[in-house]
């Protein structure tokens, strides 16, 4: 059972997302916050799966909620899937930076949300990725000050770093098996020692990580016939 909090100053859509959860067979609604100081205190008391948890909210918002339930022991375990209204919203990247594993528009129907969240609670990619890409394209425009660090990538092997690139691109384990030409469980076992390579808690984090070390640069196409 995937325990799911719902976290939105708007009454009517925290109601209305309680209601979607609570009738989705292997989906339990285990509280409402209005805001990110709810949020955080109702994760801590909870200890849900998924935080449905809304960017802009009065007081403490999204991301600094987020921040302190990825960076709490008690809450670590804690999976953020952020709510937007927009699809190239300006805090994409301090948030995924704050701990957030995904994203959702507030005006995705509501098989798709229900997904995202298994999707999530499971830590097998971001999210959908249509909006994946988008919102990749987006953070990517607004990277950290300075050169990149490349010396993280001195432990990543060839093809590691193939997948990570992948991985940054937006594609799923079984995009990237197809593309490599490999096994889905061969993927799964190169991003499994990515994740801890990076101390990553999920693929958001590799995402990040590919940026920031300049292996994955803005505006640069992917690279095509990688197949080892």
């Amino acid at each position: 059972m995937i325990r799911v909090l719902v976290a939105d100053d708007q009454a009517l859509l925290r109601g209305s997302l309680r209601l979607l959860v609570e009738a989705e067979p292997g989906l339990s609604p285990v509280g409402e916050a209005a805001d990110g100081d709810e949020a955080v205190r109702l994760a801590r008391l909870t200890r849900p799966d998924v935080v449905l948890m809304d960017v802009r909210m009065p007081g403490t918002d999204g991301i600094e909620a987020a921040r302190r339930i990825s960076a709490s022991p008690e809450t670590a375990a804690t999976r953020v899937l952020m709510l937007t209204m927009f699809d190239l919203d300006e805090y994409v990247y301090g948030a995924l930076r704050a701990g957030a594993s995904g994203f959702l528009l507030k005006d995705a129907p509501p098989a798709e949300l229900l997904s995202a969240v298994r999707v999530v609670a499971a830590g097998d990619a971001l999210i959908a990725p249509g909006v994946t890409r988008r919102l990749i394209s987006e953070f990517a425009l607004r990277p950290p000050q300075g050169r990149p660090d490349a010396t993280a990538l001195d432990a990543v092997t060839g093809r590691e770093r193939e997948v990570l690139e992948l991985v940054a691109r937006g594609l799923s384990n079984t995009e990237i098996a197809r593309r490599l030409y490999v096994g889905l469980s061969t993927v799964k076992t190169h991003v499994s020692h990515l994740l801890g390579k990076f101390d990553a808690r999920d693929r958001a984090q590799l995402v990040i990580a590919a940026y920031e070390t300049g292996l994955v640069v803005p505006g640069r196409q992917l690279r095509e016939g990688s197949s080892g």
